[in-house]
């Protein structure tokens, strides 16, 4: 179940925790253990792409440019499944 399904998307709240993320290493595991709690934003240090599965399961593939590099994003993933994308990291 999406933790975020009922809430006011509000993206100036403080996240709560964060973990680094193998770009293509599959379900991404956040600090407090639960695989099945999508992220509320991602980081990417460096340009390229990165294959997510989102949180209501669909696979896109995000493309980031050098000027989107280092930028939080709010998205919503559980998993990473391939890309080129260096220095990402999931917040929760």
């Amino acid at each position: 179940m999406d933790p975020f399904l009922r809430q006011q998307a509000v993206p100036v709240l403080p996240v709560e925790s964060a973990v680094a993320v193998t770009v293509g290493g599959g379900a991404i595991v956040p600090p407090s253990g639960d695989a099945n709690k999508a992220t509320r934003a991602i980081l990417v240090g460096g340009a390229g792409t990165i294959t997510v599965t989102m949180a209501d399961g669909t696979s896109v593939t995000l493309t980031f440019p050098a000027t989107a590099c280092g930028v939080l994003i709010p998205i919503a993933i559980k998993a990473t499944t391939g890309g080129t994308a260096t220095a990402v990291v999931a917040f929760y």
